[in-house]
C-alpha cells in the first residue's frame, strides 16, 4: 500500500491569483512532495497543487510593497506563486519548512524532524511525531492554560516543569534528566515553542539547557492559537448574555467605513464563543454597532489599502478577510499591538464556534 504523504504544515494564508492580481485566502497544505490550497479548510479537494520538485523559495519577496510577510514559490517551470502570512513569525515557520522539504526532495530523502536525534543520543524507539500528538491529546495530554506574568497574559500554554511531570507520568522517560534531553528535542524540532523572555533566553543558548523544567518557564504548541496579551486598561466591559465567550482581547482600533472609506475610532471586544469581532462607540452604549464574523477568516498585515488615500503617516494596519469574502480594514497604535490583535484574532477564528 502506498504510503500517504506526511502534512508537515497546514493553515491558511493569503494567496495571490495565478491570472489576476486578486488576493484570496486559502486553506494550504504543505506535504512531503507539494503543497496544496483549498478555498476552505472543510473542503475534501484542493483547488490546485504546487509541486515542489525543483522549487526555489524567495523570502522576504519585495514584489508588493503593500503587503507583508509575503514569500514567492517559484516552481521548475519558472511560475512564480505568492503567499503572505500573518506576521513575521508565521512567515518565516513556512518558509523554513518548505525549504526543507525543497531540500529533502532534491537529495532523494524524506522530510523528518529528527536532526537533533543523534546529538541528545535520542533512542531510536522513541517516535517525536507520535509523541507530538500524544501531548496534545484533549483528554490525556498536556493541559493548556491561561498564565500571567510580567503584566502579561500568556494564552493556550504551560510551563516547562508540567512537560516534564508529564514525560515521567506517562513513562515517555524514566527521570527528569531524560524528560529535558527529550523536551530539548521537541523544542528543537519546532514540536514546542518558548513563549515569554526565560524560555526564549534559554532555547537561544543563555542557560545551560535549551528546555527549562521551571514553573516559571512557559512554552506552547505550534498550532494551538497561542497568543501574548497585555492587561487591558479598558474597563468599559460589556457583559451580556447573549455574548456566551470569553474576552480573549479588547480595546480601541481605527476602522475604515465600508461606504465612505472614512476613519473611525471603534472600541472592539474579541470573543471566543460565537467567534465575533464586535464593535462599539468607545463614547459608551452596550449595543454593538456592528460585528465581524471570525470563524474560517484570514488576518494579516498590511502596508496599505487600495483606492484609498493613507490615513496615517504610522500606517499600522491589518486587514480581516471573512469566510465569504468582505474585507475590513483596521488599525492599531503599534507595530506590537498589531501583532497581538492578529495573533488574538487567528486563535478565535481556528478555534471558535
Amino acid at each position: 500500500m502506498e504510503r500517504e504523504p506526511m502534512r508537515i504544515r497546514e493553515g491558511y494564508l493569503v494567496k495571490k491569483g495565478s491570472m489576476f492580481n486578486t488576493w484570496k485566502p486559502m486553506w494550504v497544505v504543505l506535504l512531503e512532495d507539494g503543497i496544496e490550497f483549498y478555498k476552505r479548510k472543510a473542503d475534501s479537494s484542493p483547488k490546485g497543487m504546487i509541486p515542489l520538485k525543483g522549487s526555489s523559495i524567495h523570502s522576504p519577496c519585495p514584489d508588493f510593497g503593500k503587503r507583508m510577510f509575503v514569500f514567492k514559490l517559484t516552481v521548475a517551470k519558472q511560475q512564480d506563486h505568492f503567499f503572505q502570512a500573518a506576521y513575521l513569525e508565521e512567515r518565516d515557520a513556512w518558509v523554513r519548512d518548505i525549504k526543507k522539504a525543497i531540500h529533502h526532495i532534491d537529495g532523494g530523502q524524506r522530510f523528518s524532524r529528527k536532526s537533533t536525534r543523534k546529538s541528545i543520543r535520542l533512542p531510536e524507539t522513541i517516535n517525536l511525531s507520535a509523541l507530538y500528538l500524544s501531548m496534545k491529546d484533549p483528554e490525556k495530554g498536556i493541559k493548556e492554560l491561561k498564565l500571567e506574568k510580567d503584566k502579561r497574559v500568556f494564552n493556550h500554554c504551560f510551563t516547562g516543569t508540567c512537560v516534564i511531570d508529564w514525560l515521567v507520568s506517562s513513562s515517555s522517560v524514566r527521570n527528569r534528566r531524560e524528560g529535558l534531553l527529550l523536551a530539548s528535542s521537541l523544542l528543537s524540532e519546532g514540536y514546542l515553542q518558548p513563549a515569554g523572555d526565560t524560555s526564549k533566553a534559554a532555547a537561544e543558548g543563555l542557560s545551560d539547557t535549551p528546555f527549562l523544567d521551571l514553573s516559571d518557564a512557559y512554552y506552547y504548541f505550534p498550532d494551538s492559537g497561542f497568543f501574548c496579551e497585555g492587561y487591558s486598561s479598558d474597563d468599559d466591559v460589556v457583559l451580556k448574555e447573549e455574548f456566551r465567550g470569553t474576552i480573549v482581547k479588547q480595546g480601541c482600533l481605527l476602522k475604515q467605513g465600508h461606504r465612505r472609506k472614512n476613519w473611525k475610532v471603534r472600541k472592539f471586544v474579541l470573543r471566543d464563543d460565537p467567534a465575533y469581532l464586535h464593535y462599539y462607540d468607545p463614547a459608551g452604549g452596550e449595543e454593538p454597532l456592528g460585528a465581524i464574523h471570525l470563524r474560517g477568516c484570514v488576518v494579516t498585515a498590511v502596508e496599505d489599502m487600495p483606492d484609498t488615500k493613507k490615513h496615517d503617516d504610522d500606517n499600522i494596519l491589518f486587514e480581516i478577510i471573512t469566510a465569504n469574502e468582505i474585507h475590513y480594514y483596521l488599525q492599531a497604535a503599534s507595530s506590537t499591538e498589531r501583532t497581538e490583535w492578529i495573533k488574538a484574532i487567528q486563535s478565535v477564528a481556528r478555534t471558535g464556534k
